[in-house]
C-alpha cells in the first residue's frame, strides 16, 4: 500500500509550548492545530517565535497535528 502525501499549508504561530511544540492557526480555514518543529529545523537551530508565519506539513490521517517544516 502506498504512503499518502502530506498536506502542506501555511499558518501563524499563536502560542509556544514546552518540548518544541506550538499552536498554529492555519491561513486557509482558520483551524488551530498542534505542531512540533521538524528535525532539520532543530538540527540547524532555527528558532520559531510567536507571530511567525510558518509552513506546516500535516498527515491526511490526523488533521489536528502537524510538523513545522519552514519559517517564512
Amino acid at each position: 500500500m502506498a504512503k499518502q502525501q502530506a498536506i502542506e499549508q501555511t499558518g501563524i504561530v499563536l502560542e509556544s509550548l514546552p518540548n518544541v511544540m506550538f499552536r498554529v492557526q492555519l491561513d486557509s480555514n482558520g483551524m488551530i492545530i498542534l505542531c512540533q518543529s521538524s528535525g532539520k529545523m532543530r538540527q540547524n537551530f532555527i528558532k520559531v517565535i510567536v507571530g511567525d508565519k510558518v509552513k506546516v506539513e500535516m498527515s491526511p490521517y490526523d488533521l489536528t497535528r502537524g510538523r513545522i517544516v519552514a519559517r517564512l
